[in-house]
């Protein structure tokens, strides 16, 4: 029987090894940033065609490489980051397993044109599919310049499953954020189709997340800073009240390389415990620098996950160290008593001045009991048989439905019992706290969340604009600036024009910076910038999707934000008018996401409450 093990050529163990590395350009990009930033560059520029699937560049001042480095450098496992394995245990650098270059040439077109300093003349080197195509001197900066172009031109199932162009420049900006974020003393820019996305100017650290960012997040971070045998800990938290659902912006990092670690999040959260609403997230931009040997970071292919060998006690120091910079920002002011130079604030001695204590006041004549001699307006109105006047006992009474199990569909219209009361429903109402109007109706007592039954309102109101593009805008006086950044920028202007046929008029500004000249009627006293941002945040989990699932995100998020507030007093004309409008709904029982806005407390139930 012959033998049926073989060693799988170099070009094949390349592209498996590939499908572990280079999952998406993000992947392309992430591995030729931290080789330049392992060089030493100072300035490195990123240029994308078509969300990367065309092109890939990155250019770097770095040291760069010789001839023979940079023909070695492609070849598997050939790295200059280590040299034993007890290496491994003592990194400094972004990258080491020498599989990023090999992996990449494996499944793309890459040329490589690169200078040392000392060297007058450079290197250009084309490799296609793991074969040397081209090789000789150049002229060139010094520095390495890579040109990754038709990414998985040789693997057409897994270009087939990249995801929209929208999708994988969000993917690539996440990646490179991660990275600018650690080293603010690099310089770093980012063009995508001629656009410039990010330019970062070298500086500190707080300037660099802001500059990432934007503007808004500086006044809502506060410091955290600690040093200790076993670790030390620096960054930022937010405030309390930078506290959001969803989109907050939190980020780990170890020895300059960005991490996920559920444990640590805890640890945060745990300290704004009953300072925020269940369910908020912190911003949060912690780095952690720790002895090399006491970490693991080659336990998973993007080194994303990083073994702790003190895992619980830096738990417990970074949870001090949040408490701690949350302390300082809540705490009391401290007494003064230095009183140099202070008026002087006259004591109360009680052997020199005497008060008179006060002296109540009563109307010693009032009688609770006594009746008014004013005429009372009778509680029955006269003529009151009027009012059953067409109600015999030959008119038909609809039945009451029985109660069964079922799924419901909150996009469709669901008609109900209250749908057949609302023609025989008591024209006064009451408000409940502020929260809930009520309203007699023939079968017994109806209750609205006068605050779901608002959001279902204007949901239904901003959808027909969206769909009809006609919506009233309002023009404001004084035009505000927003800046977003680059991640939502992108995302920004594939739906500007579902948000400007809700009546939002936005000037591109350049640097992700818009002006906001109109907003839709309706939104007085409502953060229009925070809104902007909230919708984008909620329109990145559906941008993949259809059109109409991204038109409800948005008119979703932003019903949510106008509705009527909680507590607010509506009167009864203002009551009428919103059940009007919610009966006229395709569904008035549920709101868009699928909460009840109105119940029916049966007549019956109620005399059996009362006995």
């Amino acid at each position: 029987m012959s033998d049926v093990i073989q060693l799988l050529p170099d070009s094949v163990a390349n592209q498996i090894a590939a499908g572990e590395v280079i999952q998406r350009p993000a992947s392309v990009i992430k591995e030729l940033v931290e080789n330049a930033i392992d060089a030493d560059a100072k300035r490195i520029d990123v240029v994308v065609v078509d969300a990367g699937r065309t092109s890939i560049q990155v250019i770097d001042d770095g040291r760069g490489m010789s001839e023979t480095d940079a023909r070695l450098a492609f070849e598997r496992h050939a790295t200059s980051k280590i040299r034993k394995a007890d290496d491994l245990f003592a990194l400094s650098t972004m990258g080491f397993r020498g599989e990023a270059l090999a992996s990449i040439a494996a499944v793309a077109q890459v040329k490589l044109k690169t200078r040392m300093s000392e060297s007058e003349v450079g290197t250009e080197l084309v490799i296609s599919a793991s074969k040397v195509v081209q090789q000789q001197p150049i002229s060139c900066p010094v520095g390495s310049n890579f040109i990754v172009d038709n990414l998985f031109f040789n693997v057409p199932a897994r270009r087939k499953f990249l995801k929209t162009n929208t999708t994988e420049l969000n993917n690539i900006l996440t990646a490179y954020e991660r990275i600018t974020l650690v080293y603010p003393d690099i310089a770093f820019t980012l063009h995508s189709n001629g656009t410039e996305l990010i330019n970062l100017r070298p500086g500190s650290l707080r300037q660099r997340i802001v500059d990432v960012f934007g503007k808004r997040l500086n006044q809502v971070l506060l410091p955290v800073e600690v040093d200790t045998s076993l670790c030390r800990i620096k960054g930022f938290v937010g405030k309390p009240e930078s506290a959001k659902k969803k989109g907050a912006h939190q980020f780990f990092f170890v020895n300059g390389r960005y991490m996920k670690h559920p444990y640590f999040h805890k640890a945060i959260m745990n300290a704004f415990d009953r300072l925020v609403a269940v369910g908020m997230q912190v911003p949060y931009f912690i780095y952690f620098d720790v002895n090399p040997s006491d970490i693991d970071v080659n336990i998973h292919p993007t080194k994303t996950e990083i073994k702790f060998e003190n895992e619980q006690p830096i738990w417990q120091i970074l949870s001090a160290a949040v408490n701690d910079a949350i302390g300082k920002f809540c705490e009391i002011p401290s007494i003064d008593f230095d009183t140099e130079g202070k008026p002087d604030i006259p004591l109360f001695d009680p052997q020199h001045e005497t008060y008179a204590p006060p002296q109540p006041q009563y109307n010693a004549s009032y009688n609770p009991f006594k009746t008014h001699s004013e005429a009372r307006q009778p509680a029955v109105p006269d003529r009151w048989e009027d009012l059953y006047n067409g109600l015999g006992d030959d008119d038909p009474v609809p039945s009451r439905p029985e109660a069964t199990q079922q799924s419901f569909d909150f996009s469709e219209p669901i008609m109900s019992e209250a749908n057949s009361d609302f023609s025989e429903r008591s024209l006064a109402h009451y408000q409940y706290k502020g929260h809930y109007i009520m309203t007699a109706v023939k079968s017994g007592l109806m209750i609205v969340d006068q605050q779901r039954a608002d959001m279902r309102i204007r949901f239904e109101r901003y959808m027909k604009q969206m769909e009809t593009h006609i919506s009233p805008s309002q023009q404001v006086l004084f035009p505000e600036v927003v800046q977003f950044p680059a991640s939502l920028a992108v995302l920004l202007n594939k739906v500007l024009p579902e948000i400007n046929n809700m009546g939002f008029d936005l000037t591109d500004l350049g640097q992700n910076s818009y002006s906001i000249n109109g907003v839709p009627a309706g939104l007085e006293g409502i953060d229009c910038k925070a809104l902007l941002v909230s919708m984008l945040d909620d329109a990145a989990d559906n941008v993949s999707s259809s059109t109409d699932a991204l038109r409800r995100s948005l008119a979703l998020t932003m019903a949510r934000a106008a509705a009527i507030p909680v507590g607010q007093v509506l009167s009864n004309v203002e009551m009428e008018s919103l059940i009007n409008e919610l009966f006229t709904c395709s569904n008035v029982n549920y709101t868009p996401d699928g909460k009840a806005i109105i119940c029916i407390l049966p007549q019956r139930e109620i005399e059996q409450l009362m006995g």
